[in-house]
């Protein structure tokens, strides 16, 4: 195994880790709720920060031990899909058809949403950086 492939590999466990960490932050401060929010929180704002991370690389090569620890590791480690289909399931078993579909859809249209707006966000950080770079 060559060197960096071995720092990627250190980078995307403790991105990962970061991210759970992150994750688990923030579903203890909404348990009290009966609506999954954290996982629909972390999903969103998960497919934000990989849109931005993606924007900015289509534009400005960054290191690909950063890329990563963010996008694989964190990201990763932060959104899950596998909590989504739990929390989907258990509203289902609670009766609430209603908050099933609101969550899944809302969890699946904001998710999209923020990962394009994240991937405008990203370009426009990358053109900005370059442009910066060739004024300076």
């Amino acid at each position: 195994m060559k060197k960096e492939q071995i720092f990627i590999i250190i980078a995307i466990f403790i991105g990962g880790a970061l991210g759970t960490l992150f994750r688990y932050t923030i579903n203890l401060q909404t348990t009290t709720l009966i609506f999954p929010l954290g996982t629909l929180l972390e999903n969103i704002a998960g497919s934000l920060l990989l849109g931005i991370l993606t924007g900015y690389i289509f534009l400005k090569a960054i290191n690909v031990v950063i890329k990563e620890a963010i996008g694989v590791g964190f990201c990763g480690g932060f959104t899950t899909m596998s909590t989504l289909a739990a929390d989907s399931v258990f509203l289902f078993d609670e009766g609430s058809i209603g908050s099933v579909i609101f969550y899944f859809c809302g969890s699946l249209t904001f998710g999209l949403l923020a990962a394009f707006v994240g991937l405008f966000l990203g370009r426009k950080l990358a053109e900005q950086r370059l442009r910066a770079g060739e004024s300076g």
